[in-house]
């Protein structure tokens, strides 16, 4: 009882405070036990061309493999326009406690950039990544994408496209797998403000459609929807999945009943683990995808 009391007061303070919603999750799920058996191990890391900044998490425990733990770059929605990685320490614990090193990095935003600034800006974290692994006990061999929302789409993106890793520096096949949570792979024409905003000015707006860059050699990708989100519509991940299967390329796709839009990423999170097996359905199948060597 008291440490449920403990929690009720930390959220009522943090909400009257002004916290983000993820910030306010973020802060409970870390007195809450999403912090157990992982920690931080660099905050505010300098990276790219653009003074981004990272930070990184990983367990505590040694890793299974001799070559270090599998690595995991992790990035957060808000449609292009919004959100920090410091409200996101949720997302980065909870792979972390499934044996990932995690990447958690920020990204230039709407309105100060457009696209394609949000993808080059992803492409230079996972050349990082690959830089960085061995650092921070991680494996530079095996580097998974994954993110949620807008950040899905980063990540998608980056699997399925291959122009913006190679212009950062990142050798071909470099991505051995990736988790799009509620993301936006076949959006266009562009109907909402975000994606107008966030878009406005591409040459060609189809070629900024993952669902358009689908090739037989897509690394694997676990699409994740959910039956109640009425923000990134469902049809975007079965769109995609259709696509891949049809090109021979490996996916997965799971729908869960009932979780919303924000849900999904708030089913990462210790406090809100029980909404769904999110966490170990995604991390199962980057397991599964990258074996320890």
């Amino acid at each position: 009882m008291n440490a449920f009391l403990r929690l009720i007061g930390t959220a009522l303070l943090l909400a009257l405070a002004g916290c983000t919603a993820p910030g306010l999750l973020n802060s409970v799920d870390g007195v809450s036990g999403g912090g157990k058996g992982v920690s931080q191990a660099a905050e505010g890391v300098d990276f790219g061309t653009h003074s981004q900044k990272l930070d990184v998490w990983r367990p505590d425990e040694a890793a299974a493999s001799a070559k270090g733990h599998p690595m995991l770059i992790f990035w957060y929605g808000g449609g292009w326009a919004e959100g920090k990685r410091q409200d996101y320490g949720f997302a980065a614990r909870a792979f972390a406690s499934q044996g990932f090193t995690v990447v958690l990095p920020d990204y230039r935003k709407v309105p100060d950039i457009r696209y394609p600034a949000f993808l080059q800006d992803g492409a230079e974290a996972v050349a990082w990544t690959r830089a960085h692994a061995a650092e921070f006990g991680g494996d530079p061999d095996r580097i998974a994408v994954a993110g949620h929302s807008a950040g899905a789409y980063i990540a998608v993106m980056l699997a399925l496209d291959p122009r913006w890793n190679a212009a950062a520096g990142v050798p071909d096949g470099t991505i051995k797998a990736g988790v799009g949570l509620s993301g936006p792979y076949d959006f266009y024409p562009f109907d909402k403000k975000r994606s107008i905003d966030a878009f406005a000015g591409a040459p060609n707006p189809e070629d900024t459609q993952p669902i358009n860059h689908v090739t037989k050699d897509a690394p694997p990708l676990f699409l994740v929807t959910s039956t109640d989100d009425t923000t990134v519509r469902p049809y975007n991940a079965f769109n995609l999945d259709k696509k891949l299967r049809a090109a021979g390329a490996e996916v997965e796709l799971k729908q869960y009943p009932g979780l919303t839009h924000e849900e999904v990423a708030m089913a990462l999170s210790a406090t809100f683990r029980g909404k769904g097996p999110v966490l170990d359905d995604s991390a199962a199948f980057l397991k599964a995808q990258m074996p320890a060597r």
